[in-house]
């Protein structure tokens, strides 16, 4: 063999094992259910925070957040958050979460394992749009 296609080769290998590293660090986007069965396998979850269950105390423990989230099934789980309290968490309509279920406690061990989803800028508003219509029919 020719020296370009050995070095052609290790290049080749050398790509696949890269490729090989990046994917064993992507994550699916599951269920609540489905984490439940995939115990200690990092995974994201799409969820509505239950806001009443919401528990952080910025003097006792600052990078420790709990609280429970919904998915669209219905299905509820604990969550640990191990960092300071996202901003505006509460006004958020849906969160992505990034972790892993630990003894049936969702844990998320990463600063950007919460994905905060605001509330669209670009919704409707009733009660907006009927005082414009008043406004400019006036």
């Amino acid at each position: 063999m020719k020296k370009m296609h050995i070095v052609m080769l290790v290049f080749i290998a050398a790509a696949i094992a890269g490729l090989l590293i990046y994917m064993g660090d992507v994550t699916t986007y599951e269920t609540i259910a489905s984490a439940r069965q995939k115990k200690g396998k990092a995974v994201m979850v799409i969820a509505k925070l239950d806001k009443a269950t919401l528990n952080y105390d910025a003097l006792k423990n600052p990078n420790y957040l709990t609280f429970e989230a919904t998915d669209t099934l219905g299905d509820r789980m604990k969550v640990a958050y191990y960092y300071e309290k996202p901003y505006d968490m509460e006004k958020s309509e849906r969160i992505v979460l990034k972790g892993k279920m630990e003894n049936g406690v969702f844990e998320i061990k990463k600063k950007d394992g919460i994905l905060v989803k605001c509330p669209s800028k670009y919704k409707d508003d009733m009660n907006a749009a009927k005082k414009n219509l008043e406004t400019a029919s006036n």
